[in-house]
């Protein structure tokens, strides 16, 4: 069909107002998309690559979403770091504000049990518009707890008192709810007394005599006095009184093993040790058998552990509580992440805690327990902070309390971490917060009188001007960490970043007298325990001292 002239016109006309027509539509349809990708244009962070070093600090963008690095990285895709990953989550790309959302506040808080010491406590999870990171459960104003989950067990509490408690959520962009409707509790008769803040001596017992123990001797700052060693395999009958070195474990001269044959506390002796710990537990100094130690574990003695024995040697002693100082060679893990991580040896300390736990409680004993952790024993999980070679590298000990405290916390009082012997390169605040990352009672940070058994560094009572406390930790590399190995930055970092009921530790009392002289310009077992009296602080006489007894021989 031919179209005139006019028609031609009119179809020409209509064609250019539909392409007009279209074009709007198009700018319409695509205005949104075209103003969300000026609104991802205008974040100024650069996009992450996945070949690029970051150090703690830098930020990038990835997918619409502006992340901060908490240590060193390469190669780690910032949304798949979960809470314990290298990347935090700042807020969405271009919105020119960060994540200040609170988390809801915790619901249903409720008492679950009770002890003479301890309370344990449930509650229902918050929610959060980016995710929950924690919970801190507060007695009082006071932190008593931090946690992952949604339950908590708060410690050192005194016997038949009433506690108030409340529980707050807290997000990555450290967001902290409001806190949630508080509950009471009252801890069950007992002579239990409140405890902040711990200073464990441990006080080895060759060389030395069982009356150095009398409690002139002890400065009573010192909170708690742990006897070292016990036998693993004690064959100890309750009402023996055999506290010798053969069935004991313990070498008072008054009883140790000598070349002319097995010496024997007489029964005047075994009482009047009797007595010292009953003096020293009447003003508010704890007793602890130790059990294990170096020398106690490199054999097979573990492997014949009698939980039994050991509480009939506690109960016969009048002591407060079990440490288990278990230090067992061979041990290797396999560095998985922690729903994976395990090591060789897990059944044994696992079995020890819970066979022991068991014991006490069946028997209704007044005993506590606590563990010995190594420097490294909580590292090298994958996924972590502690992973290997973001921390110290190497360690044979590496993540060997790490299930027995994740899985059995609840079992343990308190932790005395061994956060020495690691060489220049180990921190021992990275140490302290990797326990502390699993477990939500007690931990006190050790410190050891130089020459130490191994690795070489010098405990220092002073830090070296210009030293902040905090500082370049946990950057993602095992960085030397001498800087920071000394007293003052120690009970800085115990006192700011740490835990109100966090405290100290110091291997040994008698370190000095028994070994040798620590190094000039080196902290000394009084230099170090009062200044942690004065500025942790503690509660005592901090001009008391240790007294300079000779060493002594059986």
């Amino acid at each position: 069909m031919m179209l005139s002239k006019e028609a031609k016109q009119r179809l020409v006309n209509m064609t250019f107002i539909t392409l007009f027509l279209l074009s709007l539509s198009s700018v319409l349809a695509f205005g949104a998309p075209r103003a969300h990708a000026a609104k991802l244009a205008a974040c100024q962070e650069p996009a992450w690559s996945a070949t690029a070093v970051y150090t703690a600090g830098a930020r990038v963008s990835y997918n619409g979403k502006v992340y901060e690095a908490k240590w060193w990285t390469q190669g780690e895709q910032p949304d798949l770091s979960g809470q314990w990953g290298v990347w935090k989550y700042v807020s969405d790309c271009g919105s020119g504000t960060e994540d200040k959302e609170a988390p809801s506040v915790p619901d249903g808080l409720k008492v679950m049990g009770v002890t003479a010491s301890s309370v344990s406590l449930n509650w229902n999870a918050s929610t959060d518009n980016v995710g929950v990171t924690g919970y801190d459960v507060y007695r009082g104003t006071t932190l008593a707890a931090s946690v992952t989950g949604t339950s908590a067990v708060v410690t050192g509490l005194a016997s038949d008192t009433t506690y108030t408690f409340t529980v707050r959520a807290k997000d990555a962009a450290g967001n902290v709810s409001a806190a949630s409707s508080a509950v009471s509790a009252k801890t069950a008769p007992g002579d239990s007394h409140e405890v902040t803040r711990h200073y464990v001596t441990y006080a080895s017992t060759w060389n030395t005599s069982l009356y150095d123990l009398v409690p002139e001797n002890i400065p009573n700052y010192i909170t708690d006095v742990n006897l070292a060693f016990a036998r693993p395999d004690t064959a100890y009958q309750r009402g023996s009184f055999e506290f010798d070195q053969a069935v004991a474990g313990f070498e008072f001269i008054e009883g140790a093993t000598t070349n002319n044959g097995q010496k024997k506390l007489t029964a005047q002796q075994a009482q009047d040790l009797r007595n010292i710990i009953a003096q020293l537990k009447a003003r508010n100094t704890s007793v602890w058998v130790s059990v294990g130690g170096w020398s106690y574990s490199q054999g097979s003695q573990w492997s014949r552990f009698n939980a039994a024995h050991v509480v009939d040697l506690a109960l016969d002693l009048g002591a407060s509580g079990i440490d288990i100082d278990w230090e067992a060679e061979g041990d290797s893990c396999n560095k998985q992440p922690a729903a994976q991580f395990s090591c060789t040896k897990d059944g044994e300390i696992i079995g020890i805690i819970t066979n022991l736990y068991n014991e006490i409680h069946t028997r209704n004993a007044n005993l506590k327990i606590s563990v010995v952790g190594w420097s490294t024993g909580a590292y090298y999980v994958a996924g972590t902070p502690f992973e290997e070679g973001k921390v110290q590298w190497g360690s044979p000990f590496g993540g060997v309390m790490y299930r027995v405290v994740k899985d059995k916390g609840s079992m343990i009082d308190m932790i005395n971490l061994m956060s020495y012997d690691g060489g220049d390169y180990y921190d021992p605040r990275e140490g302290y917060e990797s326990y502390r990352a699993i477990y939500s009672g007690p931990i006190n940070v050790g410190m050891e009188i130089a020459p130490e058994g191994s690795g070489g560094a010098v405990l220092k009572v002073d830090a070296p001007p210009g030293t902040v406390y905090d500082a370049d930790m946990l950057t993602g590399q095992n960085n030397i960490a001498s800087q920071y190995y000394n007293v003052e930055t120690l009970v800085k970092y115990i006192k700011n970043k740490g835990r109100a009921f966090d405290g100290f530790m110091l291997w040994q009392l008698w370190k000095q007298r028994v070994h040798q002289p620590a190094p000039a310009g080196a902290a000394t077992e009084n230099s170090a325990g009062q200044y942690v009296c004065r500025n942790l602080p503690l509660v005592g006489d901090c001009n008391q001292t240790i007294p300079n007894l000779p060493k002594r021989n059986p």
